[in-house]
Formats: structure tokens, C-alpha cells, sequence
């Protein structure tokens, strides 16, 4: 197995079917790597050649996820080409205002695409699918701010996990929120969540050799037993390392 290891033993098994992953990073530490490491180990476990990504972008377009993708040796194009990589851009398909006068709509309608073409799926492609949504801050901001929109649409989600055994991964920016309080969204997506991992930067400030470090609690699949796993790591132009802190000089 390439580098990374240490985050697919965290992670544990192969094949998230059914769980949900919530990552949470912060300006000074993104967790976006892992979200391109989830993607691709979706697309690419062998011998599970049916496997599906149902991507949903807040934030960035498909070239930006297909240049990255490329250079950790996957090709997002051929999977698409292929039924296997599926992309909403939520900013093309549903541009500020274009749904007019209720962003209720607007998730519902997202919503009611993603379930259209996970149900359409050949039923071997059911097995394996992973939902993913790359910002959930974004997705805030998209709802016009409104929080129950938000939290509604992850519950439409999570349903899919229950009819479909689909996997659900994450990604929101915990600090960007002020208040003292932790927000009720936040609170509930990490109660739902099966894995949590959260990017952070190292306690003793930057280094130029370590770029943060990730805490994932896994709560295994009866949510009986939790393990938390913590490493550090430095992201570079086609892998990331990872390794346990202390373990370099």
C-alpha cells in the first residue's frame, strides 16, 4: 500500500460502506488532502471495480478535483466517463439566485438529483457508493445562512446511508464559527458521524518539515468500541506522509 497507511489504519476498513465521515479543519491547517485521499482510495480498491463517487462541490469545480486527482495517479475524467465519478457543481447547476425565491429549493432539487442517480444506478454499482460534499460552510452560505436547511438536507443524506449502505464523507471548517457556543449544525454532524477527523496545526507552532497533525476517532461499526489514532503529517506535490509524532528528527 502507497504512503498513507497510517490513515487507512485509522480509517480501518477498505471500504467505508454505510459509515459516515465527518473531517474538520481550520484556515491554518485544511483538510481538503484527506478528502482527495478518501476520494481516491473510493475509486480505486481493487477488486471492487463497481465502486461510485457521487461528488457534491460547494467550493471548488470539476477541473480543480481532476487536476489533483491526476497527480495522485487517478484520473476523474475516465471515471466519469466510465459512470463511476459523478459531479455536481452546485455553482454552476444552482448559481446565487437563479433558484429564485426559496433556497429550501434549492437543496430539495440537489437533493432530489443525487438520489435520482444513485437510484438509477445497475444494482452491482449500488454496493459501493460514496457520497461526498467537499464544504459544508459553503453549503451554509448557499441556504441563505439558514441552518435547518443545512441540517435538513445532511438528514436526506444520511438516509441514503440507511436505504442504499452508501458512505457519507464531509468536510466542514470549524472555526469559522464565532461564537463561544459550538453551533447546533456542527454538533449534530459529529454526533452522526461514524469517523471524525480533525486537521489541526501542531501545538508547538509551524515547522517546515511537519504541516499539522490529524486526530481521527473511529467509533467502529456498533459504536461500541472507539479508536482514536493521532499522527502528523506533511503534504507534498503527489502524496502526503504520514508518521507518528516524534518518529522524525
Amino acid at each position: 500500500m502507497e504512503q498513507g497507511t497510517l490513515l487507512d489504519e485509522a480509517l480501518g476498513s477498505l471500504h467505508l460502506s454505510g459509515r459516515v465521515v465527518l473531517l474538520e479543519d481550520c484556515v491554518e491547517t485544511s483538510a481538503a488532502f484527506v478528502l482527495h485521499h478518501i476520494l481516491k482510495r473510493s475509486l480505486s480498491q481493487p477488486p471492487h471495480s463497481s465502486n461510485v463517487v457521487v461528488f457534491v462541490a460547494f467550493a471548488h469545480p470539476f477541473s480543480h478535483y481532476d487536476r489533483i486527482l491526476r497527480r495522485l495517479g487517478c484520473n476523474l475524467v475516465v471515471q466519469r466517463d466510465n459512470n463511476r465519478f459523478f459531479f455536481f457543481d452546485v455553482l454552476v447547476d444552482c448559481p446565487d439566485g437563479e433558484e429564485g425565491k426559496n433556497s429550501d429549493d434549492g437543496l430539495v432539487a440537489l437533493y432530489g438529483k443525487i438520489q435520482k442517480t444513485i437510484s438509477a444506478l445497475p444494482q452491482e454499482n449500488k454496493n459501493c457508493i460514496t457520497v461526498m460534499i467537499d464544504d459544508i460552510s459553503l453549503m451554509e452560505v448557499a441556504a441563505k445562512g439558514s441552518t435547518n436547511l443545512v441540517l435538513d438536507f445532511l438528514h436526506y443524506c444520511h438516509t441514503l446511508v440507511s436505504e442504499f449502505g452508501c458512505s457519507l464523507v464531509m468536510l466542514n471548517h470549524d472555526d469559522i464559527y464565532s461564537d463561544t457556543v459550538r453551533p447546533s449544525l456542527i454538533l449534530q454532524m459529529e454526533y452522526l458521524a461514524d469517523i471524525l477527523i480533525r486537521a489541526e496545526p501542531l501545538a508547538t507552532g509551524l515547522a517546515s518539515d511537519v504541516h499539522g497533525q490529524l486526530t481521527v476517532l473511529n467509533r467502529g461499526k456498533e459504536r461500541s468500541r472507539n479508536k482514536l489514532s493521532n499522527f502528523q503529517f506533511k503534504v507534498k506535490e503527489n502524496s502526503v506522509e504520514y508518521f507518528y509524532p516524534g518518529s522524525r528528527t
